[in-house]
């Protein structure tokens, strides 16, 4: 394996086999990757809400799955990815406070990962595997060589989507 990229909290990056990216403590956000299986060119970002138009101090634009995903998508094309061929991989989305009531703070995992479903839909891009909801952290890996995504969470054995 070549080196591993980090991608921060509402943060984005991009990498090539036999490289790999990788990004820490995903709890309610989403660490959603794109990938196109023929020039192993692959990208991260994550996000940390839906919706980046319901916000008034919104210039993160990796902070928002809306505006993330767009950029992502323009920067993982611009390092030689075939848009049509792209597919996605989706993890995190945890609910990890419990909210009395229907909270939307509590919900906000839940709606990110819903965030990821109607962008990538209106972009075209296949979503081939999830691993999100639930209550605990995850870690998550794209090796670019294989497409793999690897999710750790502590405790876990480490699962391959």
């Amino acid at each position: 394996m070549g080196e591993m990229v980090k991608v921060g909290m509402a943060d984005l990056n991009i990498c090539k086999a036999p490289d790999a990216i990788t990004t820490l403590g995903l709890g309610s956000c989403i660490g959603l990757t794109l990938y196109d299986p023929v020039t192993k060119v692959g990208g991260m970002v994550h996000y940390m809400l839906p919706d980046s138009t319901k916000v008034r101090n919104n210039s993160n634009i990796a902070k928002f799955g809306d505006t993330g995903i767009r950029e992502l998508l323009r920067r993982v094309t611009a390092a030689g990815a075939n848009r049509n061929r792209l597919v996605a991989k989706i993890a995190g989305g945890a609910r990890m406070f419990e909210v009395s009531g229907l909270s939307d703070v509590g919900n906000i995992g839940a709606r990110n990962a819903e965030a990821a479903k109607v962008i990538l839909k209106e972009l075209g891009i296949r979503l081939i595997a999830e691993d999100t909801g639930l209550n605990y952290g995850r870690t998550v890996e794209l090796h670019c060589e294989t497409g793999e995504f690897y999710i750790k969470a502590v405790g876990k054995p480490v699962k391959i989507i």
